[in-house]
C-alpha cells in the first residue's frame, strides 16, 4: 500500500478590532476589521486554485467569517469544527494587558510566568489547550487520509500545532510567528508530522499582519 500523505494548511483568521486594540480573545469574539476582510480576500483569491479536499473553521465568528471570504472564490464552505477554537483564557477574556494587571494581577502574573499547568480561572491551561489542538489535528488527519485539508483558525492554535509537529517543549520560548491571514502547511506521513512551510503572507502584498500576542 503506498504511503498517504495527508497535507493540513491552517489560517489564522484576518485581523479583527480587537487585535487592533490589544484586547485578548479567546472564545469571546471581535469583528474582522476592515484590514482583516481585505486580508481574507486577498487569501481567497490566491488559494481558489488549490482545490483543498476538505474545508473546517473553528466555530468562532472571526474564523467562521473569515472562511466565508476565503472560500467564496473557490465555492468553498467551511465545515464548523469546535475543537479548533482559541484557547479559553477564562476571566482574562475581552481585556486588554493594563486591565488584566489592574483586575486580575495575581491571575495574570501566574498567566505570564506559571508554566503550561497554570490553569486560568474559568478557562483552559495551556496544556489542556495544546492537547485539544493535537487532538484536532490527528482527528483530521485519520479522518482523511491522503488527502488536501485547509482549516481556519487561531494563533493560539496555530501556536500548539507548531509545537506539536517540531516537538518542542510547552514552556520553550516562542520564536515562530502567527500571522493574520497566513497560509502555514503540515503534513502526516506514516511515520509521523513534517512542517513543510510557515507564515506565509506573500499574497498580503505588503498590506501589514499582526503577531498573535
Amino acid at each position: 500500500m503506498m504511503d498517504q500523505t495527508t497535507t493540513i494548511t491552517l489560517i489564522r483568521h484576518g485581523e479583527t478590532e480587537w487585535n487592533l486594540s490589544g484586547r485578548w480573545q479567546g472564545h469571546a469574539d471581535s469583528p474582522l476589521s476592515a484590514r482583516g476582510v481585505d486580508q481574507a480576500n486577498a487569501l481567497g483569491e490566491r488559494v481558489k486554485k488549490e482545490k483543498f479536499d476538505f474545508y473546517y473553521s473553528s466555530d468562532l465568528r472571526r474564523a467562521l467569517h473569515t472562511s466565508e471570504l476565503v472560500g467564496d472564490p473557490s465555492g468553498m464552505i467551511a465545515e464548523p469544527f469546535p475543537k479548533l477554537r482559541e484557547r479559553d483564557l477564562g476571566v482574562l477574556e475581552a481585556l486588554n494587558t493594563d486591565e488584566m494587571m489592574e483586575r486580575y494581577p495575581e491571575v495574570y502574573a501566574s498567566f505570564r510566568n506559571d508554566g503550561p499547568d497554570f490553569q486560568v480561572p474559568k478557562g483552559e491551561s495551556f496544556r489542556q489547550f495544546y492537547n485539544r489542538c493535537a487532538d484536532a489535528i490527528e482527528e483530521i488527519a485519520e479522518k482523511h487520509p491522503g488527502a488536501k485539508v485547509a482549516l481556519v483558525t487561531h494563533g493560539g492554535v496555530l501556536g500548539a500545532v507548531f509545537r506539536y509537529v517540531l516537538k518542542l517543549s510547552l514552556d520553550s520560548e516562542r520564536n515562530f510567528v502567527l500571522l493574520n491571514c497566513s497560509l502555514n502547511r503540515i503534513e502526516k506521513k506514516k511515520d509521523g508530522w513534517n512542517l513543510i512551510s510557515w507564515g506565509d503572507v506573500a499574497h498580503l502584498n505588503n498590506m501589514a499582519s499582526l503577531d498573535d500576542s
